[in-house]
């Protein structure tokens, strides 16, 4: 045997090692290319479908809650067979199915059982009476559950057989000022269209459910395996979402994460990832929980439909062609037309498996090395280019999604939630600072004659204006906001007690002077200063109680506690 057979022998045998071990390289850093690339897709998927879920639910939570509050329908619920009271609430009633996203309402008395509903047909506007809900009645359950538990909220997919409707229905209980529960209120939304809007993507390889705090299904794609009714069912009858996960290790994983999201929801909204078994599949399961609705958004990712693996195919096949053609070539032409050019690609493999998607000039190469790194850099391009489109998404989402939830609809102030969360953030400031800020609680003068005598458009006429008066009088770095009702709070800072007590004047003056049309519309003000290591309750309260002193002082007056 020559030499020149030996060596050939021996190159070839090298080679082939040598691409044997590349192909198992190539191969593991592949699979862990797209394995990360499938968790971030899974974080960014689980957030853009929760933000699609909580968007229409908060605006629907937001105005059950003001309907439980509403006075009028508290009234009627103590004296249910008053004739007065009872058309005043089915007044009062219409007007929010009107603003829900559903056009329906229900609202089931405490008191006598009584259930009443209108649909989006306004099929029951005269009459909206249509059964007694009875203790001891499956069907009725639910509403003792809620009364027996004192759950002020509570979601609940259930099919209402009275109806013949099948809904996601939003339940909130309603109390007088004691705190004594005098019904249920609440709205609906047809489960099929909400499916087919918020679960039923059409995206090949993504499943997105939604789950209960006990992990009884919700809202899935397959009808059937959704728990209808979960509130009143006991442990061990729920469809949960151990139904769907073939292997107990894997839903003990998935119990888990769920577990340590909920008892940790203070520290922001964040996704746990875990791998998991469906259908004979391996899967990537993203999931976060939701605390203002107590559900968890759970995304099941199937990578190899997503990015399947045989893609890569073109790329492995150029590079062990690669490898096979350097048994023509030198040493020195191997070391400099193969060896140099993969450890490049190793390197620029490695950066996005850490996930830098930046595609960076790798070095000058010919025939199929060349092709090689134009096949990775335009998949490098394409990964980093479909993960800042999905990043964007979420960001115009999550943009969207905060202008809307700190926004009144109505009067275009910003509402009870943002003020809030603005009045915390001035507490912080005050105290770290050693600083006071003016709070002045505004509340229309016998609002409810206008709503009774001139109809609510000339109450939420008034309330728009008022609020115009609010951003003409304050100043540029005051904020105002609609707390609720006819009620709004506005925040001075910096301020002391003599702009305190100017400012509230002022806007006294301007709303007697310019609201109303032929009969004026005036204001009380309650206004305090709020002082370094104050809690929000003590300042809200005492802005409360000033309030209340400027209406015994005869209304249209600004009351003023220093």
């Amino acid at each position: 045997m020559s030499l020149k057979t030996r060596f050939l022998l021996l190159a070839a045998g090298l080679v082939i090692l040598a691409s044997a071990a590349a192909w198992n390289v190539f191969h593991r850093v592949t699979e862990a290319i797209i394995a990360q690339w499938g968790e971030r897709v899974a974080a960014i998927q689980v957030q853009y479908d929760s933000g699609r879920l909580l968007q229409p639910l908060e605006r629907e939570i937001a105005l059950a809650q003001q309907m439980a509050d509403s006075r009028v329908l508290q009234r009627w619920a103590k004296e249910p067979d008053n004739p007065q009271r009872r058309a005043q609430a089915y007044a009062e009633m219409e007007s929010f199915r009107r603003n829900f996203r559903d056009r329906s309402y229900f609202v089931a008395l405490e008191a006598n059982g009584a259930y009443y509903h209108n649909n989006a047909a306004n099929d029951y506007a005269e009459d909206p009476f249509r059964y007694h809900l009875r203790e001891g009645r499956p069907a009725d359950a639910w509403f003792y559950r809620l009364i027996e538990e004192g759950r002020d909220f509570h979601l609940n997919v259930n099919p209402d057989v009275e109806l013949g409707v099948t809904k996601l229905w939003i339940d909130v209980l309603m109390r007088d000022d004691s705190g004594e529960i005098l019904g249920v209120v609440g709205t609906g939304m047809e489960l099929e269209g909400f499916l087919a809007e918020i679960v039923d993507i059409e995206q090949p390889g993504i499943t997105t459910m939604f789950v209960d705090y006990s992990g009884a299904i919700q809202l899935y794609r397959d009808r059937r395996l959704i728990d209808y009714a979960s509130f009143v069912k006991p442990e061990g009858q729920k469809r949960t979402l151990d139904l769907l996960i073939d292997l107990p290790e894997d839903a003990a994983a998935l119990d888990a994460l769920m577990r340590e999201l909920r008892d940790t929801p203070d520290q922001g909204p964040k996704v746990r990832t875990a791998f998991v078994t469906v259908e004979g599949e391996r899967q990537l399961a993203g999931v976060a929980y939701l605390p203002s609705i107590g559900w968890f958004e759970v995304t099941l990712l199937d990578l190899g439909t997503l990015m399947p693996l045989s893609s890569f195919t073109p790329v492995a096949v150029v590079f062990v062609l690669t490898l096979l053609v350097t048994l023509l070539v030198f040493h020195l032409a191997l070391r400099r037309q193969l060896l140099a050019p993969m450890a490049a690609l190793e390197r620029a493999m490695t950066r996005v498996r850490e996930g830098d998607f930046t595609v960076t000039p790798l070095p000058r190469a010919r025939g199929e090395m060349a092709r090689l790194m134009q096949h990775f850099q335009a998949m490098a391009k394409a990964i980093g280019s479909h993960t800042e489109e999905l990043e964007q998404r979420v960001r115009e989402r999550t943009e969207e999604l905060e202008r809307v939830a700190i926004r009144d609809p109505l009067t275009g102030l910003m509402n009870r939630r943002g003020m809030q969360a603005l009045l915390e953030e001035e507490l912080e400031r005050a105290q770290r600072e050693a600083s006071v800020f003016g709070l002045l609680w505004l509340d229309l003068d016998h609002f409810k004659q206008v709503n009774d005598t001139r109809g609510h458009a000339a109450g939420d006429h008034a309330l728009k204006a008022v609020a115009d008066v609010l951003r003409a009088g304050l100043r540029p770095y005051d904020k105002a906001s609609r707390w609720g009702g006819d009620e709004f709070l506005v925040l001075l800072s910096p301020c002391d007690a003599t702009v305190l007590d100017r400012i509230a004047e002022r806007l006294r003056r301007d709303v007697a002077a310019s609201v109303g049309d032929g009969s004026p519309i005036t204001i009380s003000i309650g206004a305090c200063l709020g002082e370094p290591g104050e809690r929000l309750e003590g300042l809200l309260k005492r802005a409360d109680e000033a309030l209340y002193r400027a209406k015994d002082e005869g209304r249209n007056a600004a009351h003023v506690v220093v």
